[in-house]
This record gives structure tokens, C-alpha cells and sequence, in this order.
């Protein structure tokens, strides 16, 4: 752990903010709860990226769906976060004279919990999304904020490829030699900078308070359009650079092609730093069997997998089941799903549960992989 005095910030995750990007895998979850990388949730990454940080005060924002984040969070042990003082949170919606219990945009999310935040011996909050992923810690970039004077700092990195297909709360940050921040633009049409934020930001918890109230005031409710880019003006703010790799998970597509970075050695080094280890839910469950002629290449494997057939550059859950003469290319397959036996899949991504019956062919493409819905038969 890191040497950040952990009484100078507390977080705060959007949990529920982005369920819009792949509605498909929220039906029955939120954004934070998404499996990744064969034995991860999204909100694994952010939450050890904190804790490695030194801070021991982080809350989840959600909204609906939230019993899976329940259930994989638990106490927050896994985390070293059950603890009588601080620890890990999970906020619902709930109902009080200001608040109707349903949340309009994330200035409502954040005014919800602001008694809270306002309670927490912390001085600085660091808010975060939960569809960005990235391994790094945040001592640094508070340490940064502080010394610099800003008023608002944000995560940003460089991102010199443009796919208008998956912009979605794309925010380009306009940075001076000095570090400023002189204009912020959502979506543009034509992004003119490469520098991209990250989805996380650091300010004093007064003036959160002060822009979130001043913003429902004024009957506005989202963070970024009426807090961020409304003040880039009238406050310092500042950028703090992230140069690892960073996964924007906001469509089908990106899922599938951030999972599949992971087959690259360079990508699995940067997301998974032995420096800072992300942590997770433990499930005891045995090895991987190979039975027969069961065979894997280029994949990542996860615990509990029996592989009769052939599996190559994919990414295999918990659980998974390849049948005899299976053949599983480019795919994503989650926890407990079934190949059943001579089965061909490629270019597809299988939510949790979902059972193919013998002989099928199921094939997406490279550019568009097919993704079924938790528990469907084929």
C-alpha cells in the first residue's frame, strides 16, 4: 500500500451511470457488477486502484440491479475494507423530502448521498464512472491536486484513434504548458485534442457540495454538462496525465475487443501490475481440466473450465463447459456456460448461463461480434 494519508479523500463510484452503453448485459445487473477478464467485475479495478491508494472510504452510487453487486462485494473483505471505521458502502436510491428516490442524472446521484459525503472525515472526494478501466493508484494525481491549487483535477490520457461508432461521453480536454485546462468538449464532432478523460476527478468536498446544489437550483442534473463544462472558466481546473493502458467499455464491441487485449502480453502486464494486484471475489473451485483432447492456445482460462474441444483466442469464465469436438475461436464466454458436443462458435460473446446444444454453428464477425443474453438456450 502506498503512503496517502487516507483521511484526505474518500471515493465515490457511479455504479449505475452508464447501463445504457450495453444494455444487453444489464438486464439483471449494473455497469459495475460486468464480468471482465475471466474472473473480474468492472468495479474490481476501481476499487483496487483505491485501496492500493491508501483509501478506506469508498461508497457505490447505484440505482437498479444492484443484488449481483451485492452479492460479489459482500462485506468487502476481499479488499481489506470490513472495518468498523470507514470501509466499503453501497448507497440505494431512498426517499426524503429533496430526494424522490429516483435519480434524473448524476447531480441527483450525487445530492442523494451529499449527507454522506458531508458526515466522512474526509477532506477531498474522488468521484469515478464505472465503465472505465485502468490499474493505477491515486495518491499521485491527489498529490498533484494539492500542490497545484486546482479546484478540479481529471484523469485524462492520449488517445489518437477515433471511432465515432463508440463516442459515447467522449470529454477532450484542452490542456495549456502549464497543466490548465482552458476548455472541455463533449462528444465533438471532430475531436481537435487527443487528451480523453478517464472518468475520474478530484475536488474538496465543500465545493462539490456548493456545485451540485447550485446546479439542482438551477434544475440541471448532469455532472459533466452542468457542473464540469458549465465551471471550466470560473475554476482551476487542472489535468493529471495517465500514460497505462486504459479499456472504455462502452459498447458491445469494446467488451469484446478489451477482453481479447488481454490475450496481449504487454496489455495482461499493464491492467494486471503485480506492483498493485487487483482483487477480487474468491470462489474456491478446482483447476481447469483438459479431458481427452481438450485443447486451449492463446486463451485466458479461468478456474472451474472443462475443456473437451478446442479453444483458441478467447476468454474463458468460471464455470464454462466445451463440449467433445467443440470448437470455440474468438469468443467471450461467461461464467457457467455450455458448448455442447461438435458445437462451432467465433466472433461471439455469451452472457452468463447460456447453454448451445450440440452441433450448433453460431458466428459473429471480427467487426461485429454477436453477443446472447444471460441464460438463453440455442
Amino acid at each position: 500500500m502506498l503512503n496517502m494519508n487516507n483521511e484526505e479523500a474518500l471515493a465515490v463510484i457511479f455504479a449505475n451511470s452508464y447501463d445504457a452503453l450495453i444494455p444487453e448485459m444489464v438486464s439483471e445487473r449494473l455497469m459495475a457488477s460486468i464480468p471482465f477478464a475471466g474472473r473480474y467485475r468492472l468495479c474490481d479495478f476501481l476499487i483496487s486502484s483505491m485501496v492500493h491508494s491508501g483509501i478506506d472510504n469508498i461508497s457505490l452510487i447505484v440505482k437498479k440491479n444492484y443484488h449481483s453487486l451485492m452479492d460479489h462485494l459482500g462485506s468487502g473483505k476481499e479488499w481489506d475494507l470490513h472495518r468498523k471505521r470507514d470501509g466499503l458502502f453501497i448507497l440505494p436510491p431512498f426517499v426524503t423530502r429533496d430526494n424522490t428516490g429516483v435519480y434524473r442524472g448524476t447531480v441527483d446521484a450525487i445530492r442523494s448521498v451529499m449527507g454522506y459525503i458531508r458526515r466522512s472525515a474526509q477532506k477531498y472526494v474522488i468521484l469515478t464512472g464505472s465503465h472505465t478501466l485502468y490499474n493505477t493508484t491515486y495518491d499521485k494525481m491527489l498529490r498533484q491536486h494539492i500542490e497545484t491549487g486546482a479546484d478540479i483535477t481529471i484523469m485524462y490520457n492520449e488517445e489518437h484513434e477515433f471511432n465515432r461508432a463508440e463516442q459515447y461521453d467522449d470529454l477532450r480536454l484542452t490542456i495549456n504548458e502549464n497543466g490548465r485546462i482552458t476548455d472541455l468538449a463533449l462528444n465533438p464532432y471532430m475531436p481537435d485534442s487527443p487528451f480523453m478523460g478517464c472518468d475520474a476527478y478530484i475536488m474538496e468536498k465543500t465545493l462539490l457540495e456548493y456545485l451540485v446544489e447550485d446546479a439542482a437550483a438551477h434544475g440541471e442534473f448532469d455532472f459533466m454538462q452542468d457542473v464540469l463544462i458549465k465551471n471550466v472558466n470560473k475554476y482551476r481546473f487542472c489535468g493529471w496525465k495517465y500514460n497505462g493502458y486504459v479499456a472504455r467499455l462502452n459498447s458491445v464491441d469494446a467488451f469484446y475487443k478489451h477482453n481479447l487485449a488481454l490475450l496481449q502480453p504487454a496489455v495482461q502486464q499493464d491492467l494486471f501490475n503485480s506492483a498493485h494486484p487487483i482483487y477480487t471475489k474468491v470462489k474456491d473451485e478446482v483447476p481447469a481440466n483438459y479431458c481427452g483432447s481438450g485443447s486451449a492456445r492463446n486463451s485466458v482460462i479461468a478456474d472451474g473450465c472443462i475443456i473437451e474441444g478446442e479453444v483458441e483466442n478467447s476468454v474463458l469464465f468460471r464455470g464454462v463447459h466445451v463440449g467433445k469436438g467443440a470448437k470455440v475461436k474468438n469468443c467471450i464466454l461467461m461464467q457457467a456456460t455450455y458448448i455442447g458436443d461438435n458445437s462451432e462458435l467465433s466472433y461471439m460473446v455469451l452472457d452468463k448461463g447460456v447453454i448451445v446444444l450440440n452441433g450448433r454453428r453460431l458466428s459473429g464477425h471480427e467487426n461485429y461480434p454477436v453477443i446472447l443474453r444471460k441464460g438463453v438456450t440455442v
